[in-house]
């Protein structure tokens, strides 16, 4: 564990001294984008116009014969894609792997100053981010990067789920981390070939009652794991998220996913297929009926002391901070999106 004070100076010299807090951004869908297909790449310009982050996807997903193409794909994107005020973050290939030295020096020597958020797969212990936080910062002072280039960690085995905590305290260059549910699943043995969702056998039932039928209620299998993450990203300043929903003909599924995430505290998910984006925009955006009622709780206690009454319902200094999560979380959608302004009354 390094020392309060060498926590934030910068691994390499000249490389950009780290973030004392992440930049605020609304990051509600991180859309994957395959990078060594042109026809998706052509229409990249116009889907970042309604998402809060592309990212190129270079790992899982990418045939090992494509893997190149798609590094040379995203470089080229990072270039010339007029992006609007969308994030752009890469998915790198895992650690172990021998494309992921390449990915790193290539992209950031090419477009170092255009990258927001490597995303690192597999990560199962602060030993990763510290290899990539290192690699990242003599990279940054080689080509001359000017801001510093965060680290996204996917938590995907069963040993960085016990090691999510030192995870998200391993650098300041951390931004968060996402549910990997399917290589998760895998590593843990689970009995499951969905991609996030429920499972229709995992379930408890009613008690019995003589004479009736017992009713079976499907759990999530995701719970345990969201909630140890989002104490950890939150706990360590971070902003935690879902990851990917891969049955895209049920919406309805991947819509109680998303919010089940959102309540518990995910900042976002990632959108795999552009119907996804919709979901997306609407579940990670805070309700306008609840930004409304989080308003007048602030209104009425304006200094966060006290307790008053609100239709009933006693409001103190605990609902006073959970008001505020979410009136800030509208603050922070209006800015960007002028529709949820006007809905919202900010």
């Amino acid at each position: 564990m390094k020392t309060p004070a060498a926590f934030y100076k910068p691994l390499a010299v000249g490389a950009p001294a780290p973030y004392r807090e992440l930049p605020v951004r609304v990051e509600r869908m991180i859309h994957f984008v395959p990078p060594h297909i042109e026809k998706v790449v052509a229409k990249v310009p116009e889907i970042a116009r309604t998402v809060d982050v592309v990212l190129g996807n270079l790992e899982d997903a990418i045939p090992a014969d494509k893997k190149e193409e798609a590094r040379a794909g995203f470089i080229s994107l990072a270039r010339n894609a007029d992006l609007g005020s969308a994030g752009l973050w890469t998915r790198i290939n895992c650690l172990n792997s021998p494309w992921v030295l390449d990915d790193l020096t290539e992209i950031v020597s090419a477009v170092g100053n255009r990258l927001d958020v490597v995303m690192l797969p597999k990560v199962e212990g602060p030993w990763d981010i510290h290899y990539t936080d290192q690699l990242l910062a003599q990279l940054e002072a080689r080509h001359g990067v000017d801001k510093p280039i965060l680290i996204h960690a996917i938590l995907e085995t069963a040993e960085g789920v016990k090691n999510v905590e030192s995870i998200a305290t391993a650098s300041p260059r951390m931004h968060g981390m996402s549910l990997g549910p399917a290589d998760l699943a895998a590593s843990r043995g689970m009995k499951t070939t969905r991609v996030g969702g429920g499972h229709p056998d995992y379930q408890v039932l009613s008690d019995p009652v003589e004479g009736e039928t017992r009713t079976r209620f499907q759990q999530d299998l995701w719970h345990y794991t969201l909630a140890k993450m989002v104490d950890a990203c939150l706990s360590a300043g971070l902003k935690a998220f879902y990851g990917p929903f891969g049955d895209f003909s049920d919406p309805q599924a991947c819509e109680a996913q998303f919010r089940n995430a959102f309540l518990m505290g995910c900042a976002g998910a990632w959108t795999l297929h552009p119907t996804q984006i919709d979901i997306a925009k609407r579940v990670f955006s805070p309700d306008e009926g609840e930004v409304a009622f989080a308003k007048r709780i602030l209104e009425a206690m304006p200094d966060g002391t006290g307790a008053v009454m609100i239709d009933g319902k006693m409001q103190d200094d605990a609902t006073w901070k959970q008001a505020k999560v979410i009136v800030d979380l509208a603050r922070q959608v209006a800015s960007k999106d002028p529709e949820a302004a006007a809905r919202y009354g900010l």
